[in-house]
């Protein structure tokens, strides 16, 4: 019986320690709508508590949801205890591209991303509410909303990322919703070339950066993340490049996550201390 109870209240000590997830409902002005989000808060978060803890904002891909990194690795957790961190993941739409789409109001997911969401966020939890504490990266689309956003508002953001990006959008004319999001080719000419982030990346901050890009050796789509570290490396802005073994899955981004979070704790140890 003693051995039992005791059983219990380890169980229960880990469980009161260990990384909690919320799912909320943030309203976007932009959009007029209510869009989810999931929030993992590290062991030991205390709303009564004065800790601030840095944020990674982590964006899912084509196709996805906010739901997708929890479920799909659920390993999250445990990273955003081990680094001491907040992970958010707000929804992006089936096919957003993390875009302000200039022929669609209702896809206003740059201005979602970048300041409604975190504004809520640092209104709502213990956030270190300035760009030294904050970070976005993403998988796939969500690598290119992780780049395109870095560097877009550096004001805001102090490193950004991308796991598999798909980080050239100008060449992505059929299939994946970029036409929906930017019109047509021809008539919008403009969006398409400066909205990629290989154009984006000309353009950097007078805010430093701390950037990542990883790409699996077996992905279709690694040319982009070549292309984006050549770049990177012509114009001499300094950045974390990764290639290994791996295709564009969900394997792959199970271990990705694993460097890019360490890369981060890194970012904000140096950016904090």
């Amino acid at each position: 019986m003693r051995f039992i109870l005791s059983s219990l209240l380890l169980c229960l000590s880990i469980n009161l320690f260990a990384a909690s997830v919320d799912t909320i409902t943030i309203y976007s002005k932009a959009m007029r709508k209510n869009i989810k989000t999931v929030v993992v808060k590290p062991e030991g978060y205390d709303f009564q508590g004065k800790k601030k803890y840095p944020v990674v904002y982590l964006l899912h891909g084509y196709g996805g949801n906010y739901r997708n990194w929890i479920t799909r690795v659920p390993q999250i957790q445990t990273l955003a205890d081990q680094h001491q961190l907040m992970i958010v993941c707000p929804d992006g739409a089936i096919g957003s591209w993390y875009f302000d789409s200039p022929i669609d109001s209702s896809y206003q997911y740059e201005t979602f991303v970048s300041k409604e969401v975190p504004d809520f966020i640092d209104g709502t939890y213990h956030t270190i509410a300035d760009r030294k504490g904050r970070v976005i990266t993403g998988l796939s689309m969500g690598g290119h909303g992780g780049m395109f956003i870095g560097f877009r508002h550096a004001d805001r953001f102090s490193g950004c990322g991308s796991m598999s990006g798909a980080l050239h959008v100008s060449m992505i004319t059929k299939g994946y919703d970029v036409e929906k999001r930017l019109g047509d080719t021809a008539l919008n000419k403009k969006y398409w070339q400066d909205w990629s982030v290989l154009k984006v990346i000309e353009q950097y901050p007078k805010d430093s950066l701390s950037i990542i890009i990883d790409c699996g050796i077996q992905d279709r789509i690694i040319g982009m993340s070549r292309a984006a570290h050549d770049k990177l490396m012509k114009l001499n802005i300094p950045h974390d490049y990764i290639e290994r073994p791996g295709g564009h899955d969900w394997p792959y981004w199970r271990t990705a996550i694993d460097y890019q979070l360490l890369f981060f704790r890194k970012h904000f140890d140096k950016m904090l201390n």
